[in-house]
């Protein structure tokens, strides 16, 4: 899948990494083709300031992930590290990683709906990051593997926290201790995938669908993503408190009052944002 040939381009800080922002979806496109888009430190460290910033780009109401030359990302360039060889300690290493984790835990907190496109394969940590999105939509030719077991790892990138929850204890851990392929049919019935689309329509189907998100109304969107994520972890009872005060706080909008006047008028809602 490639970016938008319509769009605003952004800066990245780097040509591995592409952004987009066309009808407030941002596209954020791992370029690097020639090797599967394996992550480089370049790679990471400019997802890391283009989500951060992002979060507060009020010309931005949905970010979506993809990958160019049919792969979403192969995870971390292991033929680099090879050559870099072992970090100078393994407290230097924890802290790095750390830092990395970041990228994760911010797709999975952020206010804004998060969708990965996979055009093909997404491995390692580039199948972490995936998970760690709100939605993520197929191409039928597209694949998810942990690999970490055929690398002598255990995961990271939040994989195991995000498997977990999207299938279930036994079956993400039948996936990380095989390493099998997850393919796109496979993915979708077990709840990885939210949509499978033949590869061609990969592209198009996904800016619909982040572009109909995006339309809506942001502070709902914002409150409603925490309350999912609250459902996560919280009881029954937390999660009925924060509902019904983000409900409330809902209906003092300016959001609101245009939703039921669009309801009437029998038009589409403008949302502001406010």
């Amino acid at each position: 899948m490639e970016s938008p040939a319509a769009g605003v381009a952004r800066e990245t800080g780097t040509p591995e990494i592409l952004c987009h922002v066309r009808e407030r979806v941002a596209t954020l496109t791992f370029h690097r083709p020639e090797a599967k888009n394996a992550l480089t430190m370049a790679m990471k460290e400019a997802l890391y300031l283009l989500v951060r910033d992002l979060e507060t780009d009020p010309e931005v109401g949905c970010l979506l992930l993809t990958g160019a030359g049919g792969a979403f990302s192969s995870g971390g360039d292991t033929k680099r590290m090879q050559k870099e060889g072992k970090p100078p300690s393994m407290e230097d290493r924890q802290r790095q990683l750390r830092w990395e984790h970041e990228l994760p835990r911010m797709l999975h907190r952020s206010s804004k709906p998060t969708i990965a496109a996979l055009p093909g394969a997404a491995a390692g940590a580039a199948c972490s990051i995936a998970l760690a999105c709100d939605l993520r939509i197929a191409a039928e030719s597209a694949f998810l593997v942990t690999s970490f077991a055929k690398l002598g790892l255990s995961g990271d990138y939040g994989g195991t926290w995000f498997m977990t929850r999207l299938v279930g204890p036994a079956k993400a851990r039948e996936i990380y201790f095989t390493a099998e392929r997850v393919d796109a049919k496979t993915g979708l019935e077990l709840g990885l995938f939210n949509r499978v689309v033949p590869d061609a329509a990969l592209a198009d189907e996904a800016f619909k669908l982040a572009a109909r998100i995006a339309a809506g109304p942001p502070i709902a969107l914002r409150y409603m993503k925490a309350n999912l994520n609250r459902a996560l972890d919280s009881s029954l009872e937390d999660c009925l408190r924060y509902e019904a005060d983000r409900m409330v706080r809902g209906a003092q909008t300016d959001d609101y009052t245009e939703a039921v006047a669009a309801f009437a008028e029998k038009r589409t809602p403008q949302f502001k944002g406010r």
